[in-house]
């Protein structure tokens, strides 16, 4: 009877809405497959007889979201952060990238990406390939082996690009549907997604057709938006016709008619908010990026003030950790700097707010992930922080031993992954 269920016992914690800190100290959570059937201070009765998994003192908590990361550029990090976005991409990012042409350097980068994933406990991701579908489809497999979820897609690029990453706009659009037939339904919790790099980089003819086959195969979207006044300035030469940024991609249909992810926004105008909320457009906050490539300070308060749904990007290789709960941290010190810049009247994040963007805020473009509650998919990290306080463990509360490990914890905390239901070993390619 009920063989099939799992019960783990710990300490844990999750945000179920934005701003709010839930923490069960020792308490149980039962999972059937994939989903949570519910937590529980006490155990109910008929479940006394099943085995339970008991994680002692330590904390568990929702397993990280990472939504927007460049996995060609991982062996780019920490090159050229003393650069701005557009020369840090010209001497650096396209000549890396034009090395996935190469099948076998694109094995061994990858299979680094994903084991990396996977030991800073992020467990659902939103990863840019490159042009090249060989190479892409190979990540998106090794992300599949590794048993994390996610999102791949192979990058868009017609236009001002270097010639040894430019496509032609019928090659880029057959090539991505060719990765899109090939994927589409070889993995359980990894699918395709499209991917134009940027307005600067797609014709409106690529764009137009990318948005043809995210809506024939119901494909979500991701690329970035605002992210530099360089690239908006960029921007309005290119398309003189639109009102703003984000009105090239809502006329070339590529703005929330699929499930859509824009990274940065940090200098979006009124109108493009409103069309953001509107349209559901998620963001992915970078504040890692921003910071290294001179980019700026996204208002993100503002955002989810007028109904923009954000989560977290670790933007590697213009961000340069992987870890989440890093960048949570800055997410929180970048926000203390647009406080003071706003004469302190924008309110700087709280540990529980950036948390929920980490988890469930990030979590929802996959679905019901990111939190505890029942009906979500349980993702989950255990974190054993004994190591990490001064004394006895417990001369802090669960609320303060997360904010702890965000701040100076590291992989080594982390001594249980779970994905979907199913917990993860490390990958072995």
């Amino acid at each position: 009877m009920e063989n099939h269920l799992k019960i783990i016992k710990g300490n844990m914690v999750f945000a179920p809405s934005f701003g709010q800190l839930e923490t069960l100290a020792n308490s149980y959570v039962i999972i059937e497959g994939k989903k949570i059937k519910g937590t529980y201070r006490e155990l109910p009765a008929q479940y006394n007889n099943l085995a339970i998994t008991d994680y002692g003192d330590a904390l568990i908590i929702p397993g990280f979201v990472d939504l927007h990361f460049h996995a060609p550029q991982f062996a780019n990090r920490g090159l050229g952060l003393d650069l701005e976005l557009l020369p840090w991409l010209e001497q650096y990012t396209f000549p890396e990238e034009a090395k996935f042409k190469d099948n076998a350097y694109a094995a061994e980068i990858y299979k680094q990406v994903v084991t990396e994933l996977w030991k800073w406990g992020t467990t659902r991701v939103a990863l840019f390939g490159t042009i090249h579908k060989e190479a892409t489809a190979h990540l998106m497999e090794m992300l599949a082996l590794a048993g994390l979820g996610g999102y791949v897609g192979k990058v868009n690029m017609d236009r001002n690009s270097s010639d040894s990453l430019l496509e032609t706009t019928e090659q880029s659009l057959a090539d991505t549907e060719d990765f899109i037939k090939n994927t589409i339904d070889r993995y359980g919790l990894v699918k395709p997604i499209i991917t134009p790099r940027f307005v600067p980089s797609c014709t409106g003819d690529l764009m137009s057709g990318l948005a043809r086959l995210a809506g024939k195969y119901n494909l979500p979207v991701q690329s970035h938006l605002s992210e530099n006044t360089g690239e908006i300035a960029w921007v309005k030469e290119l398309h003189p016709d639109c009102l703003n940024y984000a009105n090239v991609y809502q006329k070339f249909g590529l703005f929330g008619q699929q499930p859509t992810i824009m990274a940065h926004c940090i200098y979006n105008d009124a109108a493009e908010i409103e069309l953001m909320a509107k349209n559901k457009v998620t963001v992915a906050h970078c504040p890692y990026s921003n910071n290294n490539l001179a980019s700026g300070i996204a208002p993100v308060r503002k955002l989810i003030d007028l109904g923009v749904a954000v989560g977290l990007g670790s933007d590697i290789a213009g961000g340069h950790e992987i870890s989440i709960a890093k960048v949570m941290a800055a997410a929180v010190q970048v926000s203390k700097l647009k406080w003071l810049a706003s004469d302190k009247k924008a309110p700087f994040f709280t540990i529980p707010e950036v948390f929920f963007m980490a988890t469930k805020g990030g979590g929802s473009f996959f679905g019901k992930v990111g939190s505890f509650e029942e009906g979500y998919e349980f993702d989950a990290l255990v974190i054993d922080d004994t190591g990490l306080n001064v004394s006895t463990i417990n001369r802090y509360s669960l609320a303060e031993r997360l904010s702890r490990f965000i701040y100076i914890g590291d992989y080594h905390n982390i001594v249980a992954r779970y994905v979907a239901g199913k917990k993860m070993e490390q990958p072995q390619f």
